[in-house]
Protein backbone atom coordinates (compact mmCIF):
# COMPACT_ATOMS: atom_id res chain seq x y z
CA UNK A 1 0.00 0.00 0.00
CA UNK A 2 1.62 3.63 -0.81
CA UNK A 3 1.32 5.19 2.19
CA UNK A 4 2.67 9.19 1.15
CA UNK A 5 1.07 12.14 1.61
CA UNK A 6 2.52 13.66 -0.50
CA UNK A 7 -0.60 12.09 -2.89
CA UNK A 8 -3.58 14.00 -2.31
CA UNK A 9 -6.58 15.73 -3.54
CA UNK A 10 -9.03 18.91 -2.94
CA UNK A 11 -12.47 19.34 -3.51
CA UNK A 12 -14.26 23.09 -3.73
CA UNK A 13 -16.49 25.61 -4.99
CA UNK A 14 -15.92 28.88 -7.06
CA UNK A 15 -18.23 31.47 -8.55
CA UNK A 16 -20.36 31.19 -5.62
CA UNK A 17 -20.86 27.87 -5.46
CA UNK A 18 -22.12 27.61 -9.46
CA UNK A 19 -19.12 25.77 -9.97
CA UNK A 20 -17.49 23.03 -8.11
CA UNK A 21 -13.77 21.66 -8.77
CA UNK A 22 -11.70 18.60 -7.39
CA UNK A 23 -7.83 18.75 -8.39
CA UNK A 24 -5.53 15.90 -7.53
CA UNK A 25 -1.63 14.94 -7.39
CA UNK A 26 -1.46 11.08 -7.57
CA UNK A 27 2.41 9.82 -8.85
CA UNK A 28 3.11 7.81 -5.79
CA UNK A 29 -0.24 6.00 -6.06
CA UNK A 30 0.37 5.52 -10.17
CA UNK A 31 4.19 4.55 -9.33
CA UNK A 32 2.71 2.14 -6.71
CA UNK A 33 0.47 0.47 -9.17
CA UNK A 34 3.17 0.37 -12.25
CA UNK A 35 5.58 -1.20 -9.85
CA UNK A 36 2.84 -3.61 -8.21
CA UNK A 37 1.77 -4.73 -11.73
CA UNK A 38 5.18 -4.40 -13.78
CA UNK A 39 3.28 -2.18 -16.73
CA UNK A 40 4.50 -0.75 -19.70
CA UNK A 41 4.60 2.76 -20.17
CA UNK A 42 1.50 3.28 -21.93
CA UNK A 43 -0.92 1.02 -19.49
CA UNK A 44 1.13 2.79 -16.53
CA UNK A 45 -0.50 6.37 -18.73
CA UNK A 46 -3.84 4.54 -18.83
CA UNK A 47 -4.07 2.84 -15.79
CA UNK A 48 -2.79 5.77 -13.83
CA UNK A 49 -5.71 8.59 -15.76
CA UNK A 50 -8.56 5.99 -14.42
CA UNK A 51 -6.67 5.88 -10.64
CA UNK A 52 -6.70 9.56 -10.32
CA UNK A 53 -10.34 10.14 -11.91
CA UNK A 54 -11.52 6.92 -9.48
CA UNK A 55 -9.89 9.05 -6.83
CA UNK A 56 -11.97 12.37 -7.33
CA UNK A 57 -15.01 11.17 -8.30
CA UNK A 58 -15.11 8.90 -5.23
CA UNK A 59 -14.90 11.74 -3.48
CA UNK A 60 -17.94 13.24 -5.21
CA UNK A 61 -19.62 10.35 -3.31
CA UNK A 62 -21.48 11.11 -0.01
CA UNK A 63 -21.47 7.73 2.45
CA UNK A 64 -17.96 6.00 3.76
CA UNK A 65 -19.29 3.01 2.36
CA UNK A 66 -19.95 3.83 -0.92
CA UNK A 67 -18.00 2.27 -3.84
CA UNK A 68 -17.25 3.71 -7.35
CA UNK A 69 -16.06 1.40 -10.07
CA UNK A 70 -15.00 2.37 -13.10
CA UNK A 71 -14.21 -0.05 -15.69
CA UNK A 72 -13.77 0.01 -19.86
CA UNK A 73 -14.11 -3.11 -21.72
CA UNK A 74 -11.62 -2.25 -24.80
CA UNK A 75 -11.40 -3.58 -28.81
CA UNK A 76 -7.62 -2.22 -28.49
CA UNK A 77 -3.86 -4.78 -27.11
CA UNK A 78 -5.08 -3.42 -23.56
CA UNK A 79 -8.48 -5.24 -23.19
CA UNK A 80 -9.32 -3.36 -20.85
CA UNK A 81 -9.21 -1.46 -17.24
CA UNK A 82 -10.92 -1.76 -14.03
CA UNK A 83 -10.57 1.02 -11.10
CA UNK A 84 -12.50 1.28 -7.90
CA UNK A 85 -12.50 4.09 -5.61
CA UNK A 86 -13.81 4.48 -1.88
CA UNK A 87 -14.79 8.54 -0.90
CA UNK A 88 -12.01 8.35 1.66
CA UNK A 89 -8.94 8.71 -1.44
CA UNK A 90 -8.44 4.57 -1.51
CA UNK A 91 -8.06 3.00 -5.07
CA UNK A 92 -6.95 -0.11 -6.79
CA UNK A 93 -6.92 -1.17 -9.78
CA UNK A 94 -5.97 -3.19 -12.93
CA UNK A 95 -5.59 -3.70 -16.67
CA UNK A 96 -5.81 -6.88 -18.39
CA UNK A 97 -2.87 -6.51 -20.46
CA UNK A 98 -0.08 -5.26 -18.46
CA UNK A 99 2.80 -5.32 -20.94
CA UNK A 100 1.32 -3.52 -24.03
CA UNK A 101 3.58 -1.62 -25.94
CA UNK A 102 2.82 0.73 -29.02
CA UNK A 103 4.81 3.42 -30.66
CA UNK A 104 4.24 6.78 -29.94
CA UNK A 105 0.93 8.74 -31.20
CA UNK A 106 1.84 11.70 -34.06
CA UNK A 107 2.10 14.27 -30.95
CA UNK A 108 5.13 11.81 -29.87
CA UNK A 109 3.13 11.22 -26.56
CA UNK A 110 1.83 7.73 -25.08
CA UNK A 111 -0.92 6.49 -27.70
CA UNK A 112 -3.03 5.38 -24.94
CA UNK A 113 -6.10 5.99 -27.75
CA UNK A 114 -4.46 3.05 -29.53
CA UNK A 115 -4.00 1.22 -26.62
CA UNK A 116 -7.55 1.08 -26.04
CA UNK A 117 -9.41 1.62 -29.32
CA UNK A 118 -12.96 1.53 -29.66
CA UNK A 119 -14.66 0.88 -26.18
CA UNK A 120 -17.44 1.65 -23.32
CA UNK A 121 -16.82 3.06 -20.48
CA UNK A 122 -19.28 1.80 -17.38
CA UNK A 123 -19.34 3.97 -13.69
CA UNK A 124 -20.80 1.91 -11.36
CA UNK A 125 -21.95 3.82 -8.08
CA UNK A 126 -22.48 0.87 -5.31
CA UNK A 127 -24.37 3.18 -2.78
CA UNK A 128 -25.77 0.91 -0.76
CA UNK A 129 -28.94 0.42 -2.16
CA UNK A 130 -30.30 -3.09 -3.74
CA UNK A 131 -29.24 -2.04 -7.49
CA UNK A 132 -26.08 0.11 -7.88
CA UNK A 133 -26.14 2.81 -10.25
CA UNK A 134 -24.71 1.62 -13.83
CA UNK A 135 -23.77 4.88 -16.33
CA UNK A 136 -22.87 3.88 -19.72
CA UNK A 137 -21.19 5.58 -22.60
CA UNK A 138 -18.51 4.92 -25.95
CA UNK A 139 -15.13 5.86 -25.97
CA UNK A 140 -15.05 9.37 -27.77
CA UNK A 141 -11.13 9.54 -28.02
CA UNK A 142 -10.30 6.79 -26.22
CA UNK A 143 -7.70 8.94 -24.49
CA UNK A 144 -9.91 8.86 -20.91
CA UNK A 145 -10.51 12.72 -19.79
CA UNK A 146 -12.27 13.43 -22.39
CA UNK A 147 -14.07 9.90 -22.40
CA UNK A 148 -15.56 11.34 -18.70
CA UNK A 149 -16.22 14.78 -19.80
CA UNK A 150 -18.25 12.98 -22.33
CA UNK A 151 -19.97 10.81 -19.84
CA UNK A 152 -20.74 13.43 -17.33
CA UNK A 153 -22.73 15.43 -20.43
CA UNK A 154 -24.67 12.58 -21.61
CA UNK A 155 -25.09 10.10 -18.39
CA UNK A 156 -25.17 12.59 -15.68
CA UNK A 157 -26.25 15.99 -17.49
CA UNK A 158 -23.47 17.61 -15.90
CA UNK A 159 -21.08 19.95 -18.38
CA UNK A 160 -17.92 19.06 -16.75
CA UNK A 161 -14.09 19.45 -17.80
CA UNK A 162 -11.84 16.57 -17.14
CA UNK A 163 -8.06 16.83 -17.60
CA UNK A 164 -5.72 14.06 -16.29
CA UNK A 165 -1.95 13.28 -17.10
CA UNK A 166 0.74 10.73 -16.43
CA UNK A 167 4.22 11.38 -17.78
CA UNK A 168 7.01 8.98 -17.58
CA UNK A 169 10.92 9.10 -16.62
CA UNK A 170 13.40 7.74 -19.04
CA UNK A 171 13.94 5.19 -16.58
CA UNK A 172 10.14 4.08 -17.24
CA UNK A 173 9.16 5.01 -13.43
CA UNK A 174 6.62 7.61 -13.10
CA UNK A 175 7.62 11.39 -13.15
CA UNK A 176 4.04 12.82 -12.19
CA UNK A 177 0.85 12.48 -12.38
CA UNK A 178 -2.60 14.06 -11.64
CA UNK A 179 -5.64 15.93 -12.30
CA UNK A 180 -8.72 18.01 -12.31
CA UNK A 181 -12.07 17.91 -13.01
CA UNK A 182 -14.17 21.08 -12.88
CA UNK A 183 -18.02 21.02 -13.04
CA UNK A 184 -21.50 23.22 -13.80
CA UNK A 185 -23.79 23.29 -11.25
CA UNK A 186 -27.76 23.74 -11.87
CA UNK A 187 -28.03 27.62 -12.53
CA UNK A 188 -24.53 28.51 -13.35
CA UNK A 189 -24.81 31.32 -15.65
CA UNK A 190 -23.47 31.91 -19.22
CA UNK A 191 -20.55 34.25 -18.47
CA UNK A 192 -19.41 32.05 -15.48
CA UNK A 193 -19.46 28.80 -17.92
CA UNK A 194 -17.69 31.05 -20.21
CA UNK A 195 -15.04 31.85 -17.39
CA UNK A 196 -14.64 27.90 -16.50
CA UNK A 197 -13.92 27.63 -20.90
CA UNK A 198 -11.31 30.23 -20.78
CA UNK A 199 -9.39 28.69 -17.72
CA UNK A 200 -9.49 25.00 -19.17
CA UNK A 201 -8.43 26.07 -22.52
CA UNK A 202 -5.37 27.73 -20.67
CA UNK A 203 -4.51 24.20 -19.70
CA UNK A 204 -2.10 22.93 -22.39
CA UNK A 205 -1.11 19.80 -20.26
CA UNK A 206 -1.74 18.69 -16.65
CA UNK A 207 1.70 17.23 -16.40
CA UNK A 208 3.60 20.29 -17.98
CA UNK A 209 1.94 21.93 -14.82
CA UNK A 210 2.87 19.48 -12.12
CA UNK A 211 6.24 19.02 -13.78
CA UNK A 212 6.89 22.66 -13.16
CA UNK A 213 5.50 22.21 -9.33
CA UNK A 214 1.84 23.49 -10.03
CA UNK A 215 -0.02 22.02 -6.37
CA UNK A 216 -3.55 20.42 -6.64
CA UNK A 217 -4.52 24.09 -4.93
CA UNK A 218 -2.28 25.57 -7.60
CA UNK A 219 -4.06 23.82 -10.57
CA UNK A 220 -7.62 24.88 -9.45
CA UNK A 221 -6.31 28.56 -9.27
CA UNK A 222 -4.80 28.44 -13.04
CA UNK A 223 -8.05 27.48 -14.16
CA UNK A 224 -10.34 28.52 -11.90
CA UNK A 225 -8.56 32.44 -10.75
CA UNK A 226 -11.16 35.09 -11.69
CA UNK A 227 -13.61 33.16 -9.88
CA UNK A 228 -12.46 33.00 -6.39
CA UNK A 229 -11.95 29.03 -5.61
CA UNK A 230 -12.38 28.53 -2.47
CA UNK A 231 -10.97 24.92 -1.09
CA UNK A 232 -13.37 22.66 1.04
CA UNK A 233 -11.48 19.85 1.50
CA UNK A 234 -8.15 17.88 1.00
CA UNK A 235 -7.86 14.05 0.99
CA UNK A 236 -4.84 11.87 1.25
CA UNK A 237 -4.90 9.12 -1.99
CA UNK A 238 -3.38 6.30 -1.91
CA UNK A 239 -3.29 2.77 -3.71
CA UNK A 240 -5.19 0.70 -1.16
CA UNK A 241 -6.40 -3.35 -1.49
CA UNK A 242 -8.14 -4.51 1.03
CA UNK A 243 -6.87 -8.18 0.10
CA UNK A 244 -6.07 -10.51 2.68
CA UNK A 245 -4.28 -14.23 3.32
CA UNK A 246 -7.81 -14.64 5.57
CA UNK A 247 -9.96 -12.90 2.86
CA UNK A 248 -8.46 -15.60 0.45
CA UNK A 249 -8.71 -18.41 2.51
CA UNK A 250 -12.71 -17.81 2.93
CA UNK A 251 -13.52 -17.71 -1.01
CA UNK A 252 -11.02 -21.00 -1.11
CA UNK A 253 -12.95 -22.54 1.85
CA UNK A 254 -16.44 -21.76 0.29
CA UNK A 255 -15.80 -24.15 -2.69
CA UNK A 256 -17.41 -26.98 -3.33
CA UNK A 257 -15.96 -30.40 -1.68
CA UNK A 258 -15.28 -31.65 -4.86
CA UNK A 259 -13.28 -28.54 -6.21
CA UNK A 260 -11.45 -28.64 -2.44
CA UNK A 261 -10.97 -32.57 -2.78
CA UNK A 262 -9.15 -32.41 -6.34
CA UNK A 263 -7.12 -29.56 -5.18
CA UNK A 264 -5.71 -31.81 -2.61
CA UNK A 265 -5.47 -34.84 -4.44
CA UNK A 266 -2.87 -32.74 -7.07
CA UNK A 267 -0.87 -32.50 -4.04
CA UNK A 268 0.78 -28.86 -5.04
CA UNK A 269 0.05 -25.98 -3.23
CA UNK A 270 -2.03 -23.68 -4.90
CA UNK A 271 -1.29 -19.73 -5.36
CA UNK A 272 -4.12 -17.03 -5.32
CA UNK A 273 -2.99 -13.98 -7.16
CA UNK A 274 -5.36 -10.38 -6.31
CA UNK A 275 -6.06 -8.62 -9.91
CA UNK A 276 -6.18 -5.76 -8.08
CA UNK A 277 -2.86 -5.26 -6.69
CA UNK A 278 -0.61 -8.53 -7.64
CA UNK A 279 -0.21 -9.76 -3.66
CA UNK A 280 -0.04 -13.45 -4.07
CA UNK A 281 -1.41 -15.64 -1.14
CA UNK A 282 0.49 -19.50 -1.30
CA UNK A 283 -1.67 -22.62 0.35
CA UNK A 284 0.18 -25.62 1.19
CA UNK A 285 -1.98 -29.08 0.82
CA UNK A 286 -1.88 -29.62 4.42
CA UNK A 287 -4.01 -25.90 4.67
CA UNK A 288 -6.26 -27.21 2.39
CA UNK A 289 -6.90 -30.11 4.00
CA UNK A 290 -7.54 -28.17 7.30
CA UNK A 291 -9.91 -26.51 5.03
CA UNK A 292 -11.52 -28.97 4.07
CA UNK A 293 -12.14 -30.61 7.10
CA UNK A 294 -13.45 -27.72 8.42
CA UNK A 295 -15.99 -27.47 5.63
CA UNK A 296 -16.81 -31.37 6.56
CA UNK A 297 -17.40 -30.44 10.34
CA UNK A 298 -19.59 -27.48 9.44
CA UNK A 299 -20.37 -24.54 11.90
CA UNK A 300 -19.30 -25.43 15.55
CA UNK A 301 -21.16 -27.95 17.40
CA UNK A 302 -23.17 -29.28 14.14
CA UNK A 303 -20.61 -32.37 13.52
Amino acid sequence: MSESMSDYMIRGTAAEGQVRFFAACTRDTVEYARAAHGLSPIATAALGRLLTASAMMGAMMKSEEDLLTLKIDCDGPIKGLTVTADAAGHVKGYVKVPDVILPPNDKGKLNVGGALDLGVLSVIRDVGLKEPYVGQTILVTSEIAEDLTYYFAVSEQTPSSVGLGVLMNRDNTVATAGGFIVQMMPGATEETVSKVEEGVQKVSSVTSLLSEGYTPEMLADFILGDLSPEVLGRTPVSFTCGCSREKTEGMIESLPEEELREMIDEGKEIEVVCHFCSKKYVFPVAELEEMLRRKKEGPAGES
